[in-house]
């Protein structure tokens, strides 16, 4: 199912958001299911085509988009300030930014942010994180095979624990965003 389906899900996994997604296909790389080259190539298109689509929607909505979802609002702000004081850095490395992440490329769009630039630096900043997370994962699955001679008993119990922590922290980045949205005055 995994060589069948695991680019499909990373694709999938990185145009929403992805780091978990990648780390693990990363692993499953080193253990063979996935080559390395096509998650780095995958794991770019999803993230890329995502933050564009982001980018395209910010700019159509604005800002008033943003003002109608209150638990956004930290992290929008965020996102802007970080925009005004730091353009290019921001625009290369919001995906290692936890937090604000996924607001930003939302944020940029609707802040009248030059889209070739923006595509640019989107698809220079997307390159370097698929080839950072995904060797990361790589390079976590090549360890992991040292301390474990043996792995194959283990695999299946690694995979699951990788992808449980997955969840886990997405759970949690959910559960805090509810929070945040209930909190939140109602306009």
């Amino acid at each position: 199912m995994i060589t069948q389906y695991g680019y499909w899900a990373l694709l999938v996994g990185t145009f929403l958001e992805g780091e978990a997604v990648l780390v693990l296909a990363g692993f499953l790389a080193n253990r063979g299911y996935l080559e390395l080259y096509w998650v780095i190539v995958v794991a770019f298109t999803g993230t890329f085509l995502g933050d564009q689509f982001f980018f395209y929607l910010g700019r159509i909505k604005g800002q008033d988009f943003i003002a109608r979802r209150p638990h956004w609002q930290v992290r929008a702000e965020r996102a802007r300030w970080l925009l005004q004081r730091h353009q290019i850095p921001l625009v290369l490395g919001f995906r290692f930014l936890y937090g604000i992440r996924s607001v930003t490329p939302f944020v940029i769009g609707s802040s009248g942010f030059s889209p070739l630039r923006f595509a640019i630096l989107d698809g220079i900043g997307g390159l370097i994180w698929a080839h950072v997370v995904g060797v990361l994962g790589y390079v976590f699955g090549k360890s992991v095979s040292v301390v474990i001679e043996e792995i194959q008993d283990y695999e299946i119990w690694i995979f699951t624990a990788i992808a449980g922590l997955g969840l886990l922290a997405w759970l949690v980045h959910h559960w805090r965003s509810e929070r945040l949205r209930r909190r939140a005055p109602k306009s």
